[in-house]
Formats: structure tokens, C-alpha cells, sequence
């Protein structure tokens, strides 16, 4: 499968394709005319003016009034990436690694970043050819660009650092040699071009909100299997209560548990209360707001999946290169932090779901065992649930917030993306844990409410789960039936 890049706009829906096959990339004959005729207006300019452009030949940073010569035109870009490629830190994810490679090309092909088209081609070719660069999560500021990861993504096209080949973390200058790959120079503007954008933070929020789409159907699902273990009332979803509230998100989330929950036969059963906890009864307030916020941050995630982020930026037929701040990721930062928060109620509530079900109420045994007191169940799931909850909570302090000075001052406010982007891929993966430990929890309830039977829907998930994870009879390890779940929640779909 060959996917063609071009200027062209695309979405997230677009985008999941990344996520869900293997494909090789190509550049579009409009993209390459576009590429080649940037390229030919900034070397026109270069030969033909002595003025001074910004990191072209300038310095870079508060340095930027120290003019570079012609013949150090190729020096200045090399010593651009090594000089910045100062990660620190875990490794980014092959997975996220790979999608920033791919962004970096996309944001390339809209012929505005002045580079050639040789250098673009030698990052589809590590693309093509699946070697990834060696990314370090800690490094960048979201400002001036991702430049720290983004140096180091750029590393392999100078033949330096390592990537990832074949599952394994290899010098790269023996990975080219083994393929037959050529390391080649930097010329004017192109270790800029490089380095310069907002692909590091972008791409962890292209995966967020991936997953997160997921999460968010998951979530109304192992909800509506905790309110039939709960013998809750179908009154709150009612769709006139929701008709005159007018909240988006909350009449979707209201509407779709109803659907998971028509023709069961636990919720015409004799109820237990009058009214319902909160984490049953405003399932539809709670999920819908995270429905709202997600449905806001897909739309300025996919403004930036269009974007072109580097900066100077080169325009041809406007006889211009105009060097500005489009490298901020400020509207990332916003919404990432907006992200993480939002996901992490979809936890929190989700937690307290857990307990309501393991303390014994509406006619439940102690922590879902037979033999509470020899056995414990069900109790410690709900310890680890309320761990991830309270890490989660500690991860939402916003980074968008902080800005810290730089360059002697020349960059003195930051957006801090990067950072958010970062902690909201660990609230995604944690959001996954304590769904799946609410799934496994709700399943163990229901084992308890036969002979009455689930919706058919909720019984297909609950048949198909049954496959991976038996009923606990009596104590075991747990651990492996919560990876088990995870896994069970990640590649399934309902």
C-alpha cells in the first residue's frame, strides 16, 4: 500500500489509517513542483542579495544578528543538529517515532520550508524502509519548534545517532552501510526546515486522540455493564432530560447507553433506591463533557495535521520569506492539557464506579467473592484503580501555564507542548488500565446477577471477554487478567 503526500488537507480519520495498516509513502508530482520551485526561488534570493535571513545565513536564537558566510552555509546546519540534538530521557514510542518522520514529510510537501527535494526524499526513504529514529521524549520547549526531538529525528539523514531497524536499537551508521544508504550534507536553510515545527507534540496528540476515540466509545460501554450490575434506573437517560440541558456530547453519551443497555433484563429488575450514586446517574454529564472537550481538540489537531510549521517560511509567488512564530505550539499546548483532563475524568469516575460494586451493596457479596474474608476478591483492583486515578490527577497540572525564558531572551515565552503531550500519552495509557479494571470488575458483578441476562450487545462483549478472562472462582494473581483485559480493549471495537 502506498499512501501519496501532498498539499492537499487530510483528517484524523485520515490519518488513523496510520494506525491501523503498514504502508509506504510517495510524494505527489504537485507537492514535488511545489518543493523543487521553493527551493529554486530561495537559492535565486541567496545568489542574488546579500541580505541577511534568518537562520539561513544568521545565526540561530539570540545570535541571530551574527551574519555566516557562504562557505559556511553547510557548517552552520550541521552543527544546528548535533549542536541540538540533547534529548533526554525515555524513548519515544517506534509507533509515535515513525508518525513524527511522516508528519515532518507531510509538513515538507507543501513546498514552503525552502528545503530540496533530496532531503525530503532521504526521509521518505527511512520512512519506506522502516528505520526510525532513536527520539528522546525530554528536550523540547513546544517553541522555536520541537528542536531538541526533532534534531534527533534528523539525525540519520547526516548518518548519525542510532534508530530503531528490525526491532532493534542500531548504530545508524552501520544500518545505512548494511542497506546501501549514502549519508548526505545539509545545505542553506535545511537543518532549519528540519527542526523547526511542532511534529513531536502534533504527533503525540495525533495518537491521543486515536486512542482516545476509543476510550471514549469504551467507556460508555463498561459503564452500561456496571449500571446493569448495579441494577441502576434508566431514568437518567431518558432523552428528554438531555433535550433540555442542549449539551452535545451529553445526549450522544445518554443515547448510545441506552442502545447498549435495550432489552436487558437486569434494569426491570426490582430496584434498590430511589436514585442512583453520581457515578452511575450523571454517567451521560460526565462522559459527554469529555466528548465535548475531545470533539474541540480534534479540530485544532487537525488544523495542525494541515499546517506548515517551520520557520522562515519561503512564498515564491509572493516574492517573500518571512521569518515568524508559526513554530509555537501553543494551540497544542491548550489542547493536550484540555486532553489529559478531560480523559482523566472518564477515570476518576470510572474508578468510583469499581468501588460501589466491590463494597457489598444492592445484594453483591464483599468484593465479589463467594467466600469474602478467605478470599479477597475483588479488593485490590480497586487499590490499583485508585493509584492510576490519583497519578492521573497529579499529570493534569496543566503545562500550557509554565513558560521559562530562553536564548538570552530572545524566546521568552514558551508554550511548554511537549511536555503535555507527553504526560497526556501516559493518561491515555492509564486511562486504558482503570477501564479495563472496571470491565473485569463489572463482569465478575454480573456473574453474581444470574439468571438474568445482559443486553444482547453488553452479552457479546461479556461472551467474547469470557474467552480471554475466566470468573474468578477464588483468589489468584491478578495482574495478568488486567493486561489480559487491556489487550482485550485495545483490539476490539463494539
Amino acid at each position: 500500500m502506498v499512501i501519496s503526500l501532498s498539499s492537499h488537507e487530510i483528517s484524523l480519520d485520515d490519518i488513523s489509517v496510520y494506525f491501523l495498516k503498514d504502508f509506504d509513502i510517495e510524494l505527489s508530482e504537485e507537492s514535488v513542483n511545489a518543493i523543487n520551485n521553493c527551493r529554486s526561488y530561495l537559492e535565486n534570493r541567496l545568489n542574488n542579495s546579500e541580505e541577511l535571513i534568518y537562520g539561513i545565513n544568521t545565526g540561530f536564537g539570540s545570535l541571530c544578528d551574527v551574519a555566516i558566510s557562504k562557505a559556511q552555509r553547510e557548517e552552520l546546519q550541521y552543527n544546528l543538529i548535533v549542536s541540538h540534538a540533547c534529548g533526554q530521557g525515555e524513548y519515544v514510542p517506534v509507533e509515535i517515532a515513525r508518525l513524527i518522520l511522516l508528519l515532518k514529510i507531510k509538513n515538507m510537501a507543501f513546498g514552503y520550508s525552502g528545503v530540496r527535494l533530496e532531503l525530503t526524499n532521504a526521509l521518505k526513504d527511512l520512512y519506506n524502509k522502516k528505520i526510525t529514529p532513536v527520539i528522546y521524549q525530554q528536550g523540547s520547549l513546544g517553541a522555536s519548534g520541537d528542536l531538541a526531538p526533532l534534531a534527533h529525528m534528523s539525525l540519520p539523514v547526516l548518518g548519525l545517532g542510532e534508530v530503531w531497524y528490525e526491532d532493534k536499537k542500531r548504530k545508524t551508521s552501520e544500518v545505512l552501510k548494511e542497506l546501501g544508504l549514502s549519508p548526505m550534507s545539509l545545505s542553506a536553510k535545511e537543518g532549519l526546515a528540519l527542526i523547526n515545527g511542532t511534529q513531536f507534540s502534533l504527533s503525540y496528540a495525533t495518537w491521543s486522540m486515536y486512542h482516545a476515540q476509543k476510550l471514549m466509545r469504551w467507556a460508555n460501554v463498561v459503564a452500561a455493564l456496571s449500571m446493569e450490575a448495579f441494577l441502576c434506573s434508566c431514568d437518567p437517560l431518558d432523552k428528554d432530560l438531555h433535550r433540555i440541558r442542549q449539551q452535545k456530547g451529553q445526549q450522544k453519551v445518554s443515547q448510545d447507553i441506552l442502545e447498549l443497555l435495550e432489552d436487558s433484563d437486569l434494569l426491570i429488575t426490582e430496584k434498590h433506591s430511589v436514585q442512583d450514586p453520581y457515578s452511575f446517574r450523571c454517567v451521560p454529564q460526565v462522559h459527554g463533557a469529555t466528548y465535548d472537550a475531545l470533539e474541540y481538540a480534534k479540530v485544532v489537531i487537525e488544523r495542525e495535521l494541515n499546517a506548515v510549521t517551520d520557520n522562515p517560511n519561503v512564498f515564491p509567488d509572493e516574492n517573500k520569506i518571512l521569518s515568524g512564530g508559526n513554530f509555537h505550539a501553543q494551540p497544542l499546548a491548550l489542547i493536550l492539557d484540555f486532553m489529559g483532563i478531560a480523559l482523566a475524568e472518564l477515570g476518576s469516575i470510572s474508578e468510583r464506579r469499581i468501588y460501589k460494586l466491590v463494597i457489598g451493596k444492592r445484594g453483591l457479596p464483599d468484593y465479589l467473592t463467594d467466600h469474602p474474608g478467605l478470599h479477597s476478591g475483588f479488593m485490590i483492583p480497586q487499590y490499583t484503580a485508585a493509584s492510576i486515578v490519583s497519578q492521573n490527577k497529579q499529570l493534569c497540572s496543566p503545562s500550557s501555564v509554565d513558560s521559562i525564558t530562553t536564548s538570552k531572551g530572545q524566546e521568552d515565552h514558551v508554550s511548554m507542548a511537549a511536555n503535555a503531550a507527553t504526560k497526556t500519552y501516559r493518561i491515555v495509557e492509564n486511562i486504558y488500565k482503570v477501564l479495563a479494571i472496571e470491565l473485569m470488575t463489572a463482569a465478575q458483578a454480573l456473574e453474581f446477577r444470574k439468571p438474568y441476562k445482559c443486553s444482547a450487545k453488553l452479552s457479546k462483549v461479556i461472551a467474547d471477554y469470557r474467552e480471554r478472562v475466566p470468573k474468578l472462582e477464588k483468589d489468584r494473581v491478578l495482574s495478568p487478567d488486567i493486561f489480559e483485559t487491556i489487550a482485550f480493549i485495545k483490539g476490539n471495537t463494539y
